[in-house]
């Protein structure tokens, strides 16, 4: 698997980039993409939403099943990612690069998250 390390990782597998101008970006792993199997719906939280780290904000469907998505963080969603509403499989496709998720304010970030090699750890890869 692929866990680039410049990112840092939650226990129910979502990523978040280095904040810029206090701005982070959201997408789940490679591993939670490979679990999922092929995603053909997703339910991101609204712009000007308050998303609450490790609480629910979302949903990823997939062939499989349902998956809830959950922030990593405690801010204000101030953009989402219209392409992957529109074409779901590039959760699947590209999950750390077109498949990213939606992008986070951070008022408040967990001291939990872990990093690329602490996530490979936690998930056996």
């Amino acid at each position: 698997m692929n866990n680039p390390q410049q990112l840092r990782y939650s226990k129910e597998h979502e990523w978040l980039s280095g904040a810029e101008d206090g701005v982070s970006t959201v997408g789940i792993t490679e591993h939670a993409a490979n679990a999922l199997g092929d995603v053909v719906y997703v339910q991101l939280p609204e712009v000007g939403d308050t998303v609450t780290a490790d609480e629910t904000c979302g949903e990823l469907e997939s062939t499989k099943s349902v998956s809830d998505l959950y922030s990593p963080v405690t801010g204000e969603v101030v953009e989402v990612n219209q392409d992957v509403v529109d074409d779901p499989a590039l959760v699947n496709s590209a999950p750390f690069t077109g498949g990213w998720l939606f992008k986070v304010k951070v008022t408040d970030e967990p001291a939990n998250l872990m990093s690329a090699d602490e996530y490979a750890s936690f998930t056996g890869n």
